[in-house]
């Protein structure tokens, strides 16, 4: 079973929240002040915030940025994971994605099933790698993201979590571009 390792010392990853909707602004940004919050109390580090309207170009052109920025360890968008037409923050990732994490999603329907049953069927959250960054599309719901944080986010992002964690490989994503 997973567990904490008091051993091993915290290590602080940079992470930058991304919301994407048409019509919140930062002040009514509640998602994000969720994860906002949540890094916070984890000892992690909010590297940058931004909301955005829901334009796939627009989306992956941040989360590029964000993906060559030596100082984010780590992206979370929140919104646009839906199914209708406006919702383009999946696809905009996956234009990203070097590797996708296929079981974030699944975990996350799991933890969702728990908390609002079938209605978890609609969620296309999703995770992957681009250029040693991660990144994690979730739902824009506040309770969403207190779920995805919860349940798998803080853990993985804490180096000191066992069996593994995001964290303990995180210096090894991007070996494939140092390889000669």
């Amino acid at each position: 079973m997973s567990r904490i390792d008091e051993n091993k010392d915290f290590i602080a990853v940079r992470i930058a929240v991304l919301t994407v909707s048409d019509t919140r602004s930062i002040e009514e940004d509640r998602s994000g002040d969720v994860l906002v919050n949540r890094i916070a109390a984890a000892g992690h580090i909010l590297a940058d915030r931004k909301i955005l309207r829901d334009e796939r170009v627009d989306i992956a052109e941040q989360l590029r940025k964000w993906c060559a920025d030596p100082q984010i360890d780590v992206v979370i968008s929140t919104g646009g994971t839906g199914l209708t037409g406006r919702d383009v923050t999946v696809e905009a990732h996956r234009d990203v994605y070097e590797k996708e994490i296929d079981a974030f999603g699944t975990i996350f329907t799991i933890v969702s099933m728990q908390k609002i049953g079938t209605s978890a069927v609609q969620s296309r959250a999703t995770g992957g790698v681009s250029n040693g960054t991660y990144l994690f599309a979730l739902p824009g719901s506040p309770g969403a993201c207190k779920d995805a944080w919860d349940e798998i986010l803080e853990k993985q992002l804490d180096y000191r979590h066992r069996p593994c964690n995001f964290v303990e490989i995180l210096p090894r994503l991007d070996e494939h571009h140092r390889r000669k």
